[in-house]
Parts: structure tokens; sequence; C-alpha cells
């Protein structure tokens, strides 16, 4: 009742005051672009439809203006305009016109967002989560008992935190086996494995990922950046398979592991080679940080977004929208793609094509869609075990940050498409 109060109080704003619109600039105009977002969805909490303003600049919010949601920009200090009814039809017109590689989006519907992230202490921190709190977009935490449970389906969006579902612990067991946060990592998995009913933490892994590759089947959205999006399709490849070494489960890995993998099961990959030596900080072939020779450092590491067509092709348009082209790098246990290992299907959106870098791939699935975002934390080049999280109110016009919040409004434009 108090959500229909609220609806109607702003309906009544509507009918009583002049026809005018709020316009979010997300070009270099804007002076906090991240809050940006959370101003959009905070609006759709309310049932209050948001045109997303593909290509104009730098993919512009606009809604009807009610008092409340200009007050809420002056409260989180994102920069707008108040303009119109008749400026808000021109800018229609232009983005309409044929010619003109923009386009108008709807937003309905604000997502309900799931983070699946351990409850456990872990010594780093997610982007992702970090993006969310900052823009004040809500989300629930999920973990392996909730997946299992069967919780996906009451969400939209699944964001994978930084996870390696392969079992391994993410391979940090050469350099942190003696470290009270991996010994306690390792203890709370293993008894969660055995209470769901799991010999192994691998095998529960696994479950959780077909767990995930159902809700994506399904319809859901599935955002993961790091170490996530490579373990993922590694586990689905391997199932049935051991790869894991004895440090990690109490049995040495298939001899056969290799020859034994099915990349049909992979939601991006193929073809790659796993890296079962448990001293190798890597996973699979399809990171590049440590599985070939990287000859790119800080000062020359940067990717470039593709420029879709807004008009046919809004999805790729809308997870690209930004005020710059060309991103900074950053790195991660997982820092790039491999390009060779990329599927023929998948689009990337996002490369150092010089390098055979894909950094920021989507695709479909059943009647969902995956985006896979490779690197750790875009403001921080090399994040370490440890080292403190970033501080976003130092970046609030982070480009490699826009892309994360692009995902987290994509599904209120959800579109229908036919199974694949």
């Amino acid at each position: 009742m108090k959500k229909i109060f609220i609806t109607l109080c702003f309906l009544f704003i509507i009918i009583t005051s002049e026809a005018a619109w709020l316009l979010i600039p997300m070009d270099n105009a804007q002076k906090n672009h991240l809050k940006a977002y959370g101003i959009a969805y905070w609006t759709l909490e309310r049932d209050i439809e948001v045109s997303w303003l593909l290509n104009y600049r730098g993919g512009s919010f606009m809604c009807q203006h009610m008092q409340p949601i200009e007050n809420e920009l002056v409260i989180r200090g994102v920069s707008y305009e108040v303009i119109a009814d008749v400026q808000a039809q021109q800018i229609l017109q232009q983005i309409g016109q044929a010619e003109v590689n923009m386009d108008e989006v709807k937003l309905h519907k604000a997502p309900k967002i799931a983070v699946y992230s351990p409850k456990n202490r872990m010594p780093w921190d997610d982007a992702v989560t970090l993006a969310l709190t900052y823009a004040e977009i809500p989300y629930d935490v999920v973990y392996d008992n909730e997946i299992m449970q069967g919780v996906l389906p009451m969400y939209d969006w699944l964001h994978l935190h930084h996870e390696d579902f392969t079992g391994q612990y993410g391979k940090f067991w050469r350099s942190f086996r003696t470290a009270a946060w991996y010994q306690e990592d390792v203890r709370i998995n293993e008894e969660n494995a055995r209470m769901l009913g799991f010999d192994k933490v691998s095998q529960l892994k696994l479950a959780v990922a077909k767990s995930i590759r159902d809700f994506v089947s399904g319809g859901g959205y599935l955002f993961s950046m790091c170490s996530a999006p490579d373990s993922y399709d590694v586990a689905l490849a391997a199932n049935g398979v051991d790869i894991v070494d004895v440090m990690f489960d109490g049995d040495p890995p298939d001899a056969n592991a290799q020859q034994r993998l099915n990349f049909e099961n992979c939601f991006a990959f193929r073809d790659f080679q796993i890296v079962t030596n448990p001293y190798e900080y890597e996973i699979s072939s399809i990171d590049v940080t440590e599985t070939r020779s990287r000859s790119i450092n800080e000062q020359n590491d940067f990717f470039t977004l593709f420029d879709f067509s807004a008009k046919w092709d809004p999805v790729p348009t809308m997870l690209c929208q930004n005020h710059m082209q060309v991103i900074k790098g950053f790195m991660g246990q997982t820092t790039a793609f491999n390009t060779k290992n990329v599927k023929p299907n998948v689009l990337i959106m996002g490369e150092n094509k010089a390098a055979g870098e894909a950094r920021y791939i989507h695709g479909d699935y059943g009647f969902g869609t995956f985006t896979f975002y490779g690197g750790h934390d875009p403001e921080d080049y090399r994040h370490l075990v440890g080292d403190p999280p970033t501080d976003l109110n130092l970046y609030p016009n982070s480009p490699g940050y826009r892309l994360i919040l692009n995902n987290v409004l994509f599904p209120a434009a959800k579109k229908k498409k036919q199974k694949t």
C-alpha cells in the first residue's frame, strides 16, 4: 500500500505541474556518473519509467520532471538539466533519425539483484559490490547454500564475485597455504560441501555452476569478473573429470583430464588448456596474465570499446555506453581473455586487438545472457591480496566502473527473444 501511495503522489505531481523533463547527461558534463545509475534505479523502484538515450551525450537518462527525483539528484550530487517538453521531443526526434546512431530504450522495472559471494571475510574486495554500494543500488548476497536451495529464480541479475568454480581456492595454495584466511576458507568450504551432501568442494562448485547455468538458460542475466568467468567455464567443461590436485581434494587429477574436457558445455570459451600444476597461479590458458608472455605494462594497457548500431544492436550498445571509448586496462587473477579461446558466437565488446586480448564479452545462453569482464578493479591496476578497497568517492566518473553499472540496468530493458 505504501508503494501505491508513493506512486499516486508522483502521478499527482505530474498532473498538477507544467510538462517538464529531467535530463541526466552522461557525457563529460556529468560530475558523478556512477551515482547517476543509482538515480535511474531509484526512479524505477518507484514505478517511474526512465528513457535510456543510447549514444546521446554518453548514454544519458531522461524522465518526467518530479520534485522528489530532482531532490534526490541534488542530494546525491548528480548533474541534471530541467528541460521543457518541446526540448525533450526535439531530443527524441534527433535520436530517432535513421541516419543517426542513437536510440531510445525504455527502462520499465528495477531488476532484483543478487551477488554470489562468500559469507566469510576474504582479503580482497569486489568491484561490483563496491559499485552497487556507492551507487546506492540494493542487492542480496547469496552463496552455495542459497543457490542449492533454489533461490535464483527470485532474481533477475546475478553477479559472480571473485570465485574459483574448479574447487582450487583460486590457486592461492602456493603463496598463502599457511595464512589464517586461506585455512579458514578451506575449512568452511569443506564443511559446507559435506553438509550439502558432496564429498569434495569441486563437486559442490560444479553443482552450483549448473544451477547458475539453469538460471541463465531460463532467462537470467549473468555478470562476472576476474577469476569467475574462466573458472566457471572450466568447471563446466570438466563435468565428471577430476582436474584438481591432491592438496585441494585429497587425490591426484585425472591423467587424461585435458582430453576429456567438453567445450560444448562452456558459455564463452573453447579449446583452452587447463593448468593442473598447483604451483602455477593460473587455471587455464584462457587468461593472458601468466599463461603466455604478456608484453603489456601499465603505461600501455588499454582496451577499446566497439561502436555498435544503437538501432540494430541495442543490447551491446547499452552495455558499452560510456563517455570514453578507450578504457585503461587493469589486472586481476584473470586479466583478459585470449581471443583464440573465445567462441565465434560470443560478441567481443572491448578488446586490445593488437595483443589478442578480449576484455569485455557478451553472449546468449538459452533465454538469458552472460557478460564477462576481465580484471579485478577498474581503478586499481594491480589489486593485491590484502590491499584496501578502492574509494569510489575518488573516481565518480570511472569509465571502467560504468561498464559494470551498464549491466546492472540492462535487465530493466529486457526484450523478448527466441531461444537459441
